[in-house]
């Protein structure tokens, strides 16, 4: 399946950006999304000169959210419900990949925060009804995707979902980035396993000082 655009709300943040950034570089045209049309304008600009394209435009959430043909959610997760709600009609139809950790700290280090859904994931399946909701990207390290001379980035992305072709889509968007691979990881109901890892992989990162990512061994 071809993908045109695709929409990336919290595109002003790191992991926003950085897959912006990477799916701008494979010739994919993004939309950012963000409170402010002006600051999303502004990362827009920013990455056109670092990709060196003219396919990324910045726009506020709504508008991202209306002209893109599949959204992510990249947003830190206390905002995610209330941002979402907001967008009901402009997301009716797409297919949206819900990318939140739901993620805490305290002074023993990150955990995974309980979510009365099961997962973000199932947040947003429940307050999107009239979309089709996915679930990917958790695990990919915003400091490699920023850094073009990291030239692949090595890393399989999960993608969860109940809609075959919607997961396969997304599947080929990971793949559209060097170095990464797009591995169905099952439906929905099991988002909120693959966000709690989130919290490992922090820890790992912590006390090795890398950007750790994960492989699924034994796939084609």
């Amino acid at each position: 399946m071809a993908i045109d655009n695709v929409g990336v709300l919290g595109g002003t943040g790191p992991q926003g950006r950085g897959l912006a950034l990477r799916w701008a570089k494979a010739g994919i045209s993004v939309l950012l999304g963000s409170r402010s049309a002006e600051r999303a304008e502004q990362a827009a600009s920013e990455l056109r000169a670092a990709a060196d394209v003219s396919h990324v435009t910045g726009h506020t959430n709504a508008g991202c959210a209306a002209k893109a043909d599949v959204v992510l959610v990249v947003v830190p997760y206390y905002g995610h419900r209330e941002l979402l709600e907001s967008l009901q009609d402009e997301l009716v139809g797409k297919v949206v990949v819900d990318c939140v950790n739901p993620i805490g700290f305290d002074k023993q280090g990150p955990f995974a925060l309980c979510v009365p859904e099961g997962s973000a994931a199932q947040q947003a399946e429940k307050v999107l009804p009239e979309s089709t909701v996915t679930a990917a990207f958790h695990h990919v390290s915003a400091v490699l995707l920023g850094d073009l001379e990291v030239s692949e980035v090595d890393t399989d992305v999960l993608v969860l979902g109940d809609d075959r072709a919607a997961t396969d889509l997304v599947r080929e968007l990971a793949d559209a980035i060097p170095g990464m691979r797009g591995v169905y990881g099952g439906r929905l109901r099991n988002a909120h396993q693959v966000e709690s890892l989130t919290a490992n992989l922090i820890a790992v990162n912590r006390r090795y000082s890398t950007h750790a990512g994960l492989r699924v061994t034994g796939t084609p």
